[in-house]
């Protein structure tokens, strides 16, 4: 019996690794797929074996001014949209994290709740309002209806990082003769900085890769996504359109991977504490 369950003990970490490396794959084949397109020779057609490897799919994405037009405008949809939601995640957080009253829960529910709908439903919510508020499809719609959800990822990390923060600091703070600035100043910005800073990342990216939400508020301005996707429908295009997502998720992995480390320094900062 002991032997069993021995032999037992040593092949679940095989079948946990080998589980691990499927579940990698199978997110990650996808992403190769694109990369191994994005080097073809055929400007038309999906054919494997590839008739041959080139890179000028490379050099002529970067002469395109319509996609970087259409960076640029993500950067600034997803800069602005990260300050908003760095500003209301983190007041409400603090709202919620820090204040007793009634409704407070369906307060921290409605604030996560964008997150959790489906895209399009948000997208349509949106749409649906601005419409009855008269409002033109611009710019700042992109933004408003990115910082919904943008709120969500700032709030989750910050409530997260206040929760672990001993009240205790906040009342010696306050013993000390430190008003209510000099106690978020001193005490409660370094506490949630790299929260802040994991939140904003993720924001970023998250804006930036936003395509259903932005096609209900973007009128006729075109987001990258949005671009990728109008490229997608002319076939001359596939190789383009190809290294352009190779680009985007490498960018993209950079904000991600930051985040994740942050993440995890803090974790474990936590744990060493604890």
């Amino acid at each position: 019996m002991r032997l069993s369950r021995t032999r037992e003990s040593r092949r679940a970490p095989g079948l946990l690794i080998a589980a691990s490396i499927g579940a990698v794959l199978f997110m990650n084949l996808p992403f190769l797929v694109v990369v191994l397109y994005a080097l073809t020779t055929d400007e038309q057609t999906y054919s494997f074996p590839l008739p041959g490897l080139t890179l000028k799919w490379f050099g002529e994405a970067l002469t395109r001014t319509s996609m970087w037009d259409a960076i640029w405008l993500s950067v600034r949809v997803g800069l602005v949209a990260t300050l908003i939601a760095l500003v209301l995640g983190t007041l409400a957080a603090l709202a919620v994290n820090n204040s007793r009253f009634f409704g407070r829960e369906v307060v921290s529910f409605l604030v996560v709740l964008p997150i959790a709908l489906p895209g399009i439903v948000t997208g349509i919510a949106l749409r649906s309002a601005m419409s009855v508020a008269d409002l033109p499809f611009s710019y700042w719609t992109i933004v408003v209806g990115h910082a919904t959800f943008c709120i969500v990822t700032v709030y989750n990390n910050v409530i997260a990082r206040l929760r672990r923060t001993s009240g205790s600091l906040l009342e010696a703070s306050m013993d000390l003769g430190a008003n209510s600035f000099q106690t978020f100043r001193y005490v409660v910005m370094p506490s949630i900085a790299t929260a802040l800073l994991a939140g904003g990342m993720l924001s970023f990216a998250l804006s930036f890769d936003e395509v259903i939400v932005t096609t209900f508020t973007a009128g006729h301005q075109e987001t990258l996504p949005i671009w990728i996707l109008t490229q997608l429908n002319r076939p001359h295009e596939r190789p383009l359109t190809n290294v352009v997502a190779v680009l985007v998720v490498v960018l993209m992995a950079i904000p991600i991977l930051l985040a994740n480390r942050l993440s995890q320094q803090e974790a474990g900062g936590s744990t060493t504490a604890g």
